[in-house]
């Protein structure tokens, strides 16, 4: 984990317990007004603000302890409604996940529980009424948060998409630019070469037919016509394809060169792939770390190859993907779940239980050809 990532847990774990360290301190404040506390009171009081320095990890639970001890402090001390904060603190904190059902549930029954305390009581109706328009605020608050940490994701995530179609479409031209070129050395350069090499090598027929010695010039002006008409051919047939240049384990050093940490881990004998196959396996890897550098921010990546009579891809990180809120599949994953489709594989990718993403593609030898 990088020391960004590290830095931003921190704050967010104090950002917590100041939060749970503010809310006590302003409920045991006013509760020492009140004059008419005990230690139970007390401990009810910093148990029910301790739990929200937790509600990122558990919402739910939170969302129980603070109404639990908020309730039995209203029942045993009769407060007033600032003693409802943990409670408030919870259920905006629940309703931000998602969870308004309980959020709502949890603020009828510290309601029931605050107006349990005398309901004939026009005052304590009275109170009742406000914080009914605290807890609907904190609901409602919350919500608002959800609807617009969704609308940033969502923003980010068009943003990225965005730069991905750019890229493909530069990719695209560039590929449409390299076979324009390269038709443009076949008809002009290769033209040329061959009847300079033809000719050196008639002048160089006759010479030898008529027992004279061939000049080195011309010797030297064969072989490099040969070698330049080699080294023409080769360039064309770069120009021409797109395969790829180098292997997985190269993509894993690249990626660790970038900064991505990477273990590498094959099994098995790489040897004799199709060529089709060969491609696919480096072109899912490729996107795979790909997307771990984008998304997954400082997160440790794990790449498995394993050869057998299937090829078995799996790259897995211990990034920020959530299994309760899974990503859109961008053009990338798209594109690989084509590419595996087409060869008669599986491939199966998503947030892991423990966090994480894991992409995990399974490829036949005897698909491929």
């Amino acid at each position: 984990m990088s020391g960004h990532v590290v830095d931003q847990v921190a704050r967010g774990r104090f950002a917590d317990a100041a939060l749970a360290v503010v809310v006590g301190a302003l409920v045991v404040t006013t509760a020492a007004f009140d004059g008419d506390t005990t230690a139970v009171d007390h401990a009810l009081i910093v148990l029910g603000a301790a739990a929200l320095a937790f509600y990122r990890a558990a919402p739910r639970a939170v969302l129980a302890v603070a109404t639990a001890t908020g309730a039995a402090y209203v029942l045993h001390a009769h407060p007033g409604p600032v003693a409802a904060l943990p409670v408030l603190a919870a259920m905006h904190t629940a309703s931000r996940v998602g969870h308004r059902g309980w959020a709502a549930g949890a603020g009828g029954v510290y309601l029931a529980a605050f107006v349990a305390t005398d309901p004939t009581n026009g005052e304590v109706a009275e109170r009742a009424a406000l914080l009914a328009g605290w807890f609907l605020c904190a609901v409602v608050t919350g919500l608002a948060d959800r609807n617009w940490q969704a609308y940033l994701r969502q923003t980010e995530q068009r943003a990225l998409e965005a730069e991905r179609t750019r890229e493909e479409a530069a990719l695209r031209r560039a590929g449409e630019e390299r076979l324009r070129i390269a038709r443009e050395l076949h008809d002009s350069l290769t033209h040329s070469i061959s009847i300079v090499k033809l000719q050196a090598g008639v002048a160089v027929h006759l010479a030898r037919k008529r027992g004279e010695e061939v000049p080195p010039a011309l010797l030297a002006i064969q072989e490099a016509g040969g070698e330049a008409m080699r080294e023409l051919r080769a360039t064309l047939e770069i120009l021409r394809t797109d395969e790829p240049t180098g292997t997985p384990a190269l993509l894993v050093e690249r990626a660790r060169a970038a900064g991505l940490t990477v273990d590498l881990m094959v099994t098995g004998e790489e040897k004799s792939l199709p060529a089709t196959l060969d491609r696919a396996v480096y072109r899912i890897v490729q996107e795979a770390l790909t997307n771990a550098a984008r998304h997954a921010g400082g997160a440790k990546v794990r790449v498995e190859l394993a050869y057998g009579d299937d090829v078995t891809i799996r790259v897995d990180d211990d990034g920020t993907a959530d299994p309760d809120r899974p990503p859109e599949p961008g053009i990338g994953l798209t594109g690989m779940r084509e590419r595996v489709t087409a060869l008669g594989g599986t491939l199966h990718t998503g947030p892991r239980p423990e966090g994480g993403f894991s992409v995990r593609a399974e490829l036949p030898r005897g698909e491929a050809g």
